[in-house]
């Protein structure tokens, strides 16, 4: 899942927002092998869930436990020179599990047995071929995703791994626009091919720079035998001083059922299964952020209408980006409405760069489940996260986050009480 979507987007505004030269990055082109880049990152993962209420036995758990270690490498080739580039991209990844045991399996770091055991190990990769034509590139094979219709997750050990065909201009100033056709994808903890039990899913879209302040963006995704989405973004950025800012995020999704109508039932299950149902809704959400300093505080209000909850997952467990999407739920239950408060933050004002803190809290009421109708859920949000800014061990991070999570009548998850502990180091080290 995914927790702040900003960083993605304001990734896609700039690479909308190069400016013309007179040459295009096709034209700027060193060769093959002189703009190559490879790269590995190591991430070291402890995770834990305490289902508080959920008494132990053969057929319910009250804990889940585990820690591993993920090695994520990637080769960048450059393109070839000429009016036609062409320049390759490999990933290989690996999992080893550092600690679990059978009663503290499923958190989804891992592939687990028949016998309800974490595998020891577990690795996938793949490869794609690209093409460039002056600022257009067209990739075929496996390859990471960022559209808001189809994101691939990366909260778990190894990220999912998508594959398909996507193409990404930036002819025009301002504006940057993509399709993709995708037509399998691996999860996160799996290391086939059909995991997601994605069959196929086409989508087309652009994020477009008004001004340097304000951006919009338009997608839209048809996902066989699930549904078909529309998708809007606007944001605003305004500086008030030099150290203050005021930053405003509307995002909404149209979503409606399509062919067998199905719905992955959970987001967060370990093998996910497909059931039937009606989709015909809006899910929005409009956020607004003031900095001052090392400060940043945030409100965000989001509301679900219509039929069904805000459903995604098999088009990519980061296909949520709505401003209540937090680390444990997403508050996108039928009828749902809901509100945060949150606060930034930034200790390098204070002589301690690198260094910063976040907590924030939502709220939801409105839900309807199979289990409730008005259900209400609230959930509670801590992290420390330090960077090393020189030294052997520059831009190796450290990070600690703590959710909790309560319902009064269980409206997600099969537990209305979760507390969760993430300890995550992450170390990305580029070789070329």
């Amino acid at each position: 899942m995914r927790v702040m979507k900003w960083s993605m987007i304001a990734l896609a505004v700039s690479a909308g927002t190069s400016q013309f030269a007179m040459a295009s990055a096709q034209d700027d082109s060193k060769g093959f092998v002189e703009d190559s880049t490879f790269s590995i990152n190591t991430r070291a993962l402890y995770f834990s869930r305490d289902f508080r209420n959920n008494p132990s036995g053969p057929t319910s758990q009250s804990r889940t436990e585990e820690s591993g270690l993920g090695f994520n490498a990637l080769y960048q080739s450059g393109f070839t020179q000429g009016t036609i580039g062409v320049g390759v991209d490999v990933i290989g990844l690996l999992g080893v599990k550092l600690d679990s045991g059978k009663g503290r399996a499923g958190t989804g770091l891992f592939p687990t047995g028949s016998d309800g055991r974490s595998q020891d190990d577990y690795s996938k990769g793949g490869g794609a071929i690209k093409f460039r034509i002056s600022d257009t590139v067209l990739k075929i094979g496996d390859q990471y995703t960022t559209a808001p219709v189809f994101a691939s997750d990366d909260s778990r050990l190894l990220p999912e791994l998508p594959q398909g065909i996507s193409i990404t201009s930036n002819e025009i100033k301002g504006l940057k626009l993509e399709g993709g056709h995708f037509t399998s994808s691996v999860a996160q903890n799996q290391t086939y091919h059909d995991s997601l039990g994605l069959t196929k899913t086409d989508f087309v879209g652009g994020v477009y720079s008004f001004t340097p302040e304000f951006t919009g963006s338009l997608y839209y995704a048809k996902t066989e035998d699930y549904f078909r989405k529309y998708y809007s973004n606007l944001n605003w950025t305004h500086a008030l001083s030099d150290d203050q800012s005021f930053a405003l995020d509307f995002n909404i999704y149209d979503t409606k059922s399509e062919g067998e109508g199905l719905q992955r039932a959970s987001k967060d299950s370990a093998l996910p299964f497909d059931q039937r149902t009606k989709l015909d809704n809006r899910a929005f959400s409009l956020q607004g952020a003031y900095t001052i300093g090392a400060h940043t505080f945030t409100l965000a209000a989001q509301k679900v209408t219509g039929d069904g909850d805000y459903g995604y997952g098999v088009d990519g467990g980061g296909t949520v980006f709505l401003a209540n999407s937090v680390a444990r739920s997403d508050f996108n239950a039928e009828g749902e409405k809901s509100y945060q408060a949150r606060y930034d933050i930034n200790m390098a004002t204070f002589g301690i760069p690198g260094l910063s803190f976040m907590t924030r809290y939502v709220t939801g009421s409105g839900a309807n489940t199979a289990t409730t109708s008005n259900g209400k859920e609230w959930e509670r949000d801590i992290e420390g996260k330090y960077v090393i800014q020189s030294g052997p061990a520059k831009d190796l991070s450290l990070r600690i986050r703590q959710a909790t999570y309560r319902s009064s009548d269980g409206v997600y998850y099969g537990s209305s009480s979760i507390d969760e502990l993430r300890l995550i180091a992450q170390y990305p080290l580029n070789i070329l």
